[in-house]
C-alpha cells in the first residue's frame, strides 16, 4: 500500500507484484527493498540516461507509431553502448559523433 498527500490531499494506493519467491523464503520487508531497488534501478538505469544523455525529453516527434520506434531505438543504443563496458556514455556517443567510422567498425561494417 502506498500513500502520499498532494496540495494537501492524502491518498492510498495498493500496488500488486508478483514474485517468484515463496512466501516463507521472502518477508514483506525483504519484497520492499526488492520492489524499490528495481524500479530505483529502471528510472537510474533507464529513463535518467534516455532524459539526460539522448535528450529525449525534447524530442518532438509525436505522429503514429514514431514515439515507441524512436523510443525502441534508443533502448537499443544504450543496451549496445553497454556491451562496450564503457565508463560514460555521453563521452561515448560525443567520440561516435566525432568519429562515425570508429562505430562502424566495431559495428563491423568497415575495417
Amino acid at each position: 500500500m502506498r500513500q502520499r498527500t498532494k496540495h494537501g490531499k492524502t491518498s492510498i494506493e495498493t500496488a500488486y507484484y508478483i514474485s517468484s519467491l515463496s512466501r516463507h523464503r521472502a518477508n514483506a520487508e525483504q519484497l520492499a527493498t526488492t520492489i524499490r531497488d528495481h524500479w530505483g534501478r529502471i528510472e537510474n538505469g533507464v529513463h535518467w540516461v534516455r532524459d539526460v544523455v539522448l535528450d529525449e525529453d525534447r524530442c518532438t516527434i509525436c505522429r503514429g507509431h514514431s514515439p515507441h520506434n524512436w523510443a525502441t531505438t534508443r533502448n537499443a543504443a544504450l543496451n549496445f553502448l553497454r556491451t562496450l563496458k564503457t565508463d560514460n556514455l555521453a563521452a561515448t556517443i560525443r567520440s561516435f559523433t566525432r568519429n562515425s567510422l570508429r562505430l562502424f567498425a566495431i559495428l563491423g561494417y568497415v575495417k
